[in-house]
C-alpha cells in the first residue's frame, strides 16, 4: 500500500512538472506572438509617420494637419481587436494612402503644380474624423478608401486661361496665314501663269 502511494505521488509530481513546462512554453509562445505583432505595428506606424513627416517638411501637408494624418494609424486599434487580419488591413490602408500621395506627388512635380495636391490633401484632412472612436472598421473598410481615391489631380496641368487664349489666337493666325498662302499663290507664279 505504501508503495502505491509513493508511486502515485511521484506520478502526480511528474504530471504537474510536465504541465508546468508545457504551460510555460505556451506563455512564451504567446509573448513572442505579442512581441512580433507589436513590432510589426511599430514598423508600419513608424514608416507611415516618417513619410507624413517628409510631406510636411516639403510643405505638401500643412504642419497642423500632420496629427490628423497620423491619427489614421494611431487610432486603428482604438475600437478594433488586435489580430492579424486587422494588422493586415492597417498595413494595406496605410500603404494605399502613401502610394496615392506618392503617385500624385510625382504627377504634380511633372506638371509643376504642387499647390493643387496640397489643396487636395487639405480637403482630405478636413474629412477625417476628429474623435478616436470614429476610427472603426466601417471607416477603414469603406470611408477611408473612398477618401483616398479622391486625392487626385488632373493628368496634365493646363496653363493659365490667358496663356491658353493667346496660344489659341496664335494658332488661328498661323492657320489663316497658311490658308491664304494656299488660296493666293505667290506673285511670281501668278505672273508666270499669266505669261503662259
Amino acid at each position: 500500500m505504501t508503495y502505491i502511494v509513493i508511486v502515485s505521488i511521484v506520478l502526480l509530481i511528474t504530471i504537474l512538472g510536465v504541465y508546468m513546462v508545457i504551460e510555460n512554453n505556451r506563455q512564451k509562445a504567446r509573448d513572442a506572438e505579442k512581441r512580433i505583432f507589436n513590432e510589426r505595428v511599430k514598423d508600419i506606424t513608424g514608416l507611415y509617420k516618417r513619410k507624413i513627416s517628409e510631406y510636411v517638411d516639403c510643405k505638401l501637408i500643412r504642419p497642423k494637419h500632420a496629427p490628423k494624418f497620423n491619427a489614421i494609424v494611431s487610432n486603428f486599434f482604438v475600437v478594433q481587436p488586435h489580430n492579424d487580419e486587422n494588422l493586415d488591413r492597417l498595413e494595406k490602408v496605410s500603404e494605399l494612402l502613401l502610394m496615392q500621395i506618392g503617385s500624385e506627388l510625382n504627377k504634380c512635380r511633372n506638371n509643376d503644380n504642387l499647390e493643387l495636391l496640397s489643396e487636395q490633401l487639405f480637403l482630405f484632412a478636413a474629412e477625417l474624423p476628429s474623435t478616436g472612436i470614429a476610427y472603426n472598421k466601417p471607416f477603414y473598410t469603406e470611408v477611408l478608401p473612398a477618401l483616398i481615391s479622391r486625392i487626385q489631380t488632373p493628368d496634365s496641368y493646363d496653363a493659365d486661361p490667358v496663356d491658353q487664349d493667346s496660344d489659341i489666337q496664335e494658332e488661328e493666325a498661323q492657320t489663316e496665314e497658311s490658308k491664304s498662302e494656299l488660296d493666293n499663290p505667290p506673285m511670281q507664279r501668278q505672273t508666270a501663269d499669266i505669261a503662259n
